[in-house]
């Protein structure tokens, strides 16, 4: 679990972040799984956005999106969300 002090610094650090996973009509799908995995791979934060025809509540889709990749949610705001999944070797973003 991440904690506040650890939120708002990744907050900050998203502030330059593209939305790279958007999540359609069709809500959380295989293909955006496999997807945001795949840029896990290269990234250790991520910005994505949900679109006004999504099914359900952004936050219930981010939930969905970061337990299916198990990454940790850093915050919603609106329909763009945050998620964080560290590297395992060695990770470049040092939380504080």
């Amino acid at each position: 679990m991440l904690t506040s002090k650890q939120r708002a610094y990744l907050t900050s650090l998203s502030n330059d972040l593209s939305p790279i996973v958007q999540i359609g009509k069709d809500g959380v799908t295989p293909q955006v799984v496999v997807s945001t995995e795949e840029a896990f791979n290269t990234h250790e934060l991520l910005k994505g956005s949900v679109l006004k025809n999504a099914p359900g509540e952004p936050r219930d889709l981010a939930e969905a999106v970061a337990g299916r990749t198990r990454s940790q949610l850093v915050r919603v705001i609106g329909r763009k969300f945050i998620l964080y999944k560290p590297f395992k070797e060695e990770p470049v973003i040092k939380l504080p």
